[in-house]
């Protein structure tokens, strides 16, 4: 399992810094001598310590941290930051413990001091919302490219460091590794960093010691209430992403009614936008920024973005549906209000034909020029299934089939919707598995099956375990012009199993199924 989890990256060349001056920096309470230690790094985890760490003990739902400080000091740690209970679990680990109240919440101001992340910073773009927040930071981090700058991503699928590209483990990292990779991006002249930035993230301060120069935020609609207690809860987990803390000026769309309310909520300067015919007449009037759809083909999908003075542009991102169209301006408004000048954007997707970019796993078309059209989306949330299901539904002549699983040991609430909008939205609807986790697959089946048939349009309706069976069912049932959305892996490369990640690619089982039936 451990070698299917990618490394987590830290600069090659990091510069130690005295654990004196950093008690003093701090002010922290110690025991132990300081005298003549360095350290080069920072880890809440002995899975990835590096000798010259400061590991970090951090109290947790099945442990302390601090537990494993002998390990620590074993594998190269040369000192412990903890609280008062992990001083006690380490006082024989043999290394020289700084005390702090909460480790977690210190966490990202001293990775920031130890990998001197706000020492000539790049410019910083985070993206917050339920759905679109990867598409934004890829179309964000493509127009910078095209730009000329060398750029860095972080988001729920990669991270990019000019031209390297690794497979991500959390959408946003913990704060020590958010600190080490910009650390590593600055080492390769990285000058432009496009961050996504889950509510989790913001809960539990893993962006803490980063301050953002535009903050964006997509939309809001129902996930993840197995961590919060409900929507409202949910919401406020955005928000501490538009205070001064964290971002110097922010854009929000309008097209869901949450925009308005992080509007009244941010206390930094925002500006606004929406998306004609999706966000309400009165937000499109309102807005500082309007969207409008001008065309819409299979291999792209054009736009007008027109905003203050009269100031417009058209241009192309490389994905079908008017959701993507937003989140690309969304993007491109973030620029501007990073300054850079709307007519230099402009000039440089009109030189490349529009937006240049490539989005592993969202609406992509795993298909080729005969037979279905195939698409394998990360989708997994009502509104994903809906906006992605009107898309595919756009450009197919025949049927669509939908096939979707739903994720084990995560928000359980909101599987009936998705089984009801899927149904909706399809004309097959083919219900498999996707990580069942630790859960019976057959019970999340039974209650995505549930919700399928509250819908008022009822298609041919298909239970097919596992999804290697239920994309073969899904190809067998395809004809010419007919469209199949994979929906729910998206760019993941394996299946959570009773805390096993078995190694599956939903692409290519998509493209083995497409040859074994001829096409």
């Amino acid at each position: 399992m451990s070698s299917r989890i990618p490394p987590v990256l830290r600069p090659e060349h990091p510069s130690p810094r005295s654990l004196a001056g950093f008690v003093q920096e701090f002010g922290i309470d110690y025991r132990g001598s300081l005298d003549g230690v360095e350290i080069s790094g920072v880890t809440i985890g002995t899975g990835d310590l590096h000798p010259g760490d400061l590991f970090v003990g951090v109290k947790g739902a099945k442990g302390h941290g601090a537990a494993f400080a002998a390990e620590a000091r074993e594998g190269g740690a040369v000192a412990l930051l903890t609280d008062a209970e992990g001083a006690e679990l380490a006082a024989d680990a043999g290394l020289p413990i700084l005390l702090v109240e909460n480790p977690r919440l210190a966490l990202g101001e001293i990775a920031a001091w130890v990998y001197r992340t706000r020492e000539d910073p790049p410019l910083l773009f985070g993206t917050t919302g339920t759905n679109g927040k990867t598409s934004t930071s890829y179309l964000l981090e493509a127009v910078l490219r095209q730009l000329g700058l060398v750029t860095g991503l972080s988001s729920t699928a990669e991270r990019h460091i000019g031209d390297l590209t690794i497979v991500s483990r959390l959408t946003t990292p913990e704060a020590s590794e958010m600190h080490a990779l910009l650390a590593r991006m600055r080492e390769s002249g990285v000058r432009a960093v496009a961050v996504e930035v889950s509510a989790q993230a913001l809960t539990h301060h893993r962006v803490d010691g980063l301050v953002f120069d535009v903050a964006g935020f997509t939309n809001l609609s129902h996930d993840h209430l197995d961590d919060y207690a409900d929507m409202e809860e949910y919401f406020r987990a955005k928000l501490p992403l538009f205070q001064p803390e964290l971002a110097k000026r922010a854009v929000v769309c309008l097209d869901t009614s949450y925009g308005a309310r992080v509007v009244e909520e941010a206390r930094i300067p925002v500006t606004t936008i929406a998306t004609i015919g999706h966000a309400t007449p009165e937000d499109v009037a309102g807005a500082d920024w309007t969207v409008e759809i001008l065309d819409s083909t299979p291999a792209y999908t054009e736009f007008r973005l027109s905003g203050p003075e009269g100031r417009s542009l058209v241009t192309r991102e490389p994905l079908i549906g008017w959701h993507m169209a937003a989140n690309a301006a969304l993007g491109i408004v973030m620029l501007v209000e990073a300054g850079f000048e709307l007519e230099a954007i402009g000039a440089a997707l009109d030189a490349d034909g529009g937006i240049r970019a490539y989005l592993p796993g969202r609406t992509e078309r795993v298909s080729g020029d005969r037979g279905p059209s195939v698409y394998v989306d990360f989708g997994h949330s009502p509104d994903a299934f809906e906006n992605t299901l009107a898309a595919v539904r756009q450009f197919t002549a025949g049927r669509t089939i939908m096939v979707f699983g739903a994720d084990g040991d995560r928000d359980a609430s909101k599987r009936h919707a998705m089984g009801r909008v899927a149904a909706e939205g399809c004309d097959i609807l083919i219900i498999t598995d996707h990580h069942p986790r630790f859960e019976n697959a057959a019970s999340i089946r039974k209650t995505l099956l549930e919700g399928a048939a509250q819908a008022q349009h009822q298609p041919e309706i298909y239970e097919v375990s596992p999804p290697e069976a239920a994309i073969l069912k899904a190809v067998s049932l395809a004809k010419e012009g007919d469209s199949i959305l994979w929906a729910g892996p998206g760019h993941q490369d394996y299946r959570d199993i009773e805390g096993v990640r078995t190694p599956y690619s939903a692409r290519e089982l998509a493209r083995a199924a497409l040859r074994e039936a001829g096409w």
